[in-house]
């Protein structure tokens, strides 16, 4: 489970800067891209969890 997490912190990352250019408040922007940023760190963070393809190989040799 813990691979696919970047994917779905990127994806919402992208949905917050959408909604909070859309909603056009005030202060809905400046959320939206710090929402965004906290998601893109979290997504940073989980991507060690995605398996290395040249590591299973070198393995199985």
């Amino acid at each position: 489970m813990k691979r696919y997490l970047t994917i779905i912190f990127i994806f919402l990352s992208v949905i917050f800067i959408i909604s909070g250019i859309r909603l056009d408040l005030y202060w809905s922007g400046i959320a939206g891209w710090g929402l965004a940023f906290v998601c893109l760190i979290f997504a940073a963070y989980y991507s060690k969890y995605i398996p290395n393809e040249r590591k299973r190989r070198k393995s199985k040799l």
